[in-house]
């Protein structure tokens, strides 16, 4: 079982980026770290900190069910390609980040784009 993000067009063809729930929760953190925060001090994730306490565009990706279920719009999608792609370029210059972080991040910015051009939603399931 896991978590697989989509564009909502309809063409099971169209390329997708996958994790396990686990997989998704740990990208999740290495995001908030390339962000300058801990997931786990944020409420929601163990901790008591609000999001208006830290400033990241991720935070629609960040703070949400790691169990799926939702969507993004396509302005939500272009507000977070730009600093996905940023953070991926970042981690192949940085020793200790996952070769799979590295991949799903450039994956998850292919179905962003794809996302934008469509202007469709990216879905959560």
């Amino acid at each position: 079982m896991g978590l697989i993000l989509f564009a909502g067009d309809g063409d099971t063809s169209s390329p997708d980026v996958g994790w396990s729930y686990s997989g998704f929760a740990e990208f999740r953190r290495e995001l908030a770290r390339a962000e300058g925060f801990d997931l786990g001090e944020m409420w929601g994730f163990g901790g008591d900190r609000t999001w208006s306490d830290v400033s990241t565009f991720l935070e629609r990706l960040l703070d949400r069910p790691d169990d799926g279920g939702g969507e993004l719009s396509p302005t939500e999608c272009a507000v977070l390609l730009p600093r996905i792609e940023a953070i991926a370029d970042h981690w192949r210059s940085e020793a200790g980040v996952p070769r799979t972080h590295i991949d799903a991040a450039q994956q998850l910015a292919v179905v962003l784009r794809l996302c934008i051009a469509k202007d469709v939603e990216l879905l959560f399931l």
